[in-house]
C-alpha cells in the first residue's frame, strides 16, 4: 500500500516576513521584483510560498543587506 504523501506547508508572505525578523513590505518588495520566487499554490487572494521559495527570500534578503551594507541604499527595499 502506498504512503501517504505529507502535507506541504505553505506559507502567505505575511508568515515568511514574520519567521525571517524582516518588514512585509521588504518581503513583499522581494517576491514581486525577483521572478524565480514564485508561489506554488493560491487560496483565494492569498499566494503560498513553499520551503524552496522561503530559502530563496532568504538569499535574496541577505544580498540585499550586503549591498546596503557595502555601498548604502542603492535599489534595495
Amino acid at each position: 500500500m502506498n504512503e501517504p504523501r505529507p502535507i506541504p506547508r505553505l506559507k502567505t508572505p505575511g508568515v515568511l516576513a514574520e519567521e525571517l525578523h524582516q518588514p512585509l513590505h521588504r518581503v513583499l518588495y522581494v517576491l514581486r521584483t525577483r521572478k524565480g520566487i514564485r508561489p506554488v499554490a493560491t487560496a483565494g487572494r492569498l499566494r503560498l510560498y513553499d520551503r524552496d521559495a522561503m530559502q530563496a527570500l532568504r538569499a535574496e534578503l541577505a544580498a540585499i543587506e550586503r549591498r546596503q551594507s557595502r555601498g548604502g541604499r542603492k535599489g534595495g527595499a
